[in-house]
C-alpha cells in the first residue's frame, strides 16, 4: 500500500495543519460507532480524508477515543454508503467520484426531484417552510463561506421536496444519492465559491414556482439547477 495514500497521524493533515477533530463527547448517548461513522463522513465530505486516501484503523480509534472494533462496524456502514471501499487484504479506502458518476447521480436527481416538483404542484400541496428557512439558512452560510454547513443544508433543502411529494419509496431512492450528493456539493463550492449568489437566487425561484402550483416552471428550474457545472467535471477528470 502506498505510503502517500494511507491516512495521516491524529490532527494532522499532509502539510502539517490541524484536521478537524470534532467528535460526540465519549459519554453522550451516541454509540462508538456512530461517532466513528460520522465523523470519517464529515471528514470525506469536507475533503480532509480526499478520494484515494487509506484509513488506517489505529489512527480512526485514536482521533475518536474508541476501540478498534467500533471502527470496523462503522467501515461497513460507511462502505455500504459508498463513502469507502473495502479492499480485500489492503484495507479501507475513500472513494473516488468520477465525471461520469457524477453526472449519472445529477442525472438521477433530476429525475426523482423533477418527477417530485410536478406531482407537487398536481396536488396543489404547498411547499413546507422549512424549504424556505432553509435556504436562508443556506445563503448564510455561503456568505460565512462555510461550504461544509451549505452542502448539508443544500441535500436537506432537496431531500424536503422530494418529501413533500409523500412518496417514501422515492425518499429512499434519494437517499441512496446522499454520500455522493454532499461530496459534490462541497467540492462544487470550494471550485467556484463565486456561484453562492447564483444557487440562492435558483433556490427562491424554486420554492416560488411550487408555491404557485407552476409545474412546468418548478421542473424546469429544477432542471437547469442540476446540470453539473464545466469545472466540477474537469476537476473530477
Amino acid at each position: 500500500m502506498s505510503s502517500s495514500l494511507r491516512a495521516v497521524p491524529p490532527g494532522r493533515n499532509r502539510k502539517g495543519s490541524p484536521v478537524s477533530t470534532t467528535v460526540s463527547e465519549p459519554g453522550s448517548n451516541q454509540s462508538a460507532r456512530d461517532r466513528v461513522y460520522e465523523w470519517v463522513r464529515d471528514e470525506i465530505i469536507r475533503g480532509t480524508l480526499p478520494g484515494g486516501r487509506f484509513l488506517d484503523e489505529a489512527w480512526i480509534s485514536e482521533s475518536v477515543g474508541t476501540s478498534r472494533t467500533p471502527v470496523r462496524e462503522a467501515f461497513h456502514r460507511l462502505n455500504s454508503e459508498r463513502f469507502i471501499d473495502l479492499l480485500p487484504r489492503r484495507g479501507a479506502q475513500v472513494r473516488n467520484v468520477t465525471a461520469r458518476e457524477l453526472k449519472e447521480v445529477y442525472a438521477s436527481r433530476r429525475l426523482i426531484e423533477g418527477h417530485a416538483a410536478r406531482a407537487i404542484c398536481a396536488a396543489g400541496t404547498q411547499p413546507p417552510a422549512e424549504l424556505t428557512e432553509l435556504a436562508a439558512a443556506i445563503e448564510e452560510a455561503g456568505q460565512n463561506q462555510d461550504w461544509f454547513t451549505v452542502a448539508r443544508l443544500d441535500r436537506a433543502f432537496h431531500r424536503a421536496i422530494v418529501a413533500t411529494h409523500g412518496n417514501s419509496v422515492l425518499v429512499e431512492l434519494y437517499d441512496a444519492l446522499q454520500s455522493r450528493q454532499e461530496r459534490v456539493a462541497m467540492r462544487a463550492m470550494q471550485i467556484r465559491p463565486q456561484r453562492a449568489p447564483e444557487i440562492d437566487a435558483q433556490h427562491r425561484a424554486i420554492i416560488a414556482a411550487l408555491q404557485a402550483s407552476d409545474a412546468e416552471l418548478a421542473s424546469t428550474l429544477l432542471d437547469e439547477h442540476l446540470r453539473p457545472i464545466p469545472e466540477i467535471l474537469a476537476a473530477l477528470g
